[in-house]
């Protein structure tokens, strides 16, 4: 049985999920995240160890993506507003080939600014899954561990 090192990064503003803006984000913290993968796919939860980086800096986040190549097997990344604006991330995730999932916790498609339905990132990424709060994050551990075992 496999054993995956998922590494779960959040960029810009997302330090404090579950107290920024719930009405948009949700009131869950990312320490529940854990709790709800063991709740979904306890088998999955036994088998993937969460490593958890969040920083507020474009370039901290591409130096994390980078020596991520020999620390985990994927990535669960919610780079925030930098989704839709840092090509830098992009060429990051193109040229580090980690097998990535994008996360957004709000549907960015169906937000009013027009900017948000744009992602730069996600032609370098397996997927991306968006407007599920917190849970988007477990989804996307569970597909990218669905990805790492075939």
């Amino acid at each position: 049985m496999s054993h995956f090192q998922i590494l779960v990064l959040n960029g810009p503003n997302l330090g404090h999920i579950g107290q920024r803006q719930p009405e948009i984000y949700g009131s869950a913290c990312m320490e529940e995240l854990c709790g709800l993968l063991s709740r979904i796919r306890p088998d999955l939860a036994e088998r993937a160890a969460l490593r958890f980086f969040q920083s507020n800096h474009e370039g901290a986040l591409i130096d994390r993506l980078e020596r991520a190549r020999q620390e985990v097997h994927g990535v669960v990344f919610n780079a925030g507003a930098l989704t839709h604006t840092s090509l830098a991330l992009a060429d990051c995730l193109a040229w580090i080939k980690i097998p990535c999932v994008e996360v957004h916790l709000s549907n960015v498609w169906a937000r009013p600014e027009t900017i948000r339905h744009t992602t730069l990132l996600a032609p370098h990424c397996l997927g991306v899954v968006a407007g599920f709060g917190l849970m988007s994050y477990a989804l996307a551990a569970v597909a990218l561990c669905e990805h790492l075992d075939s």
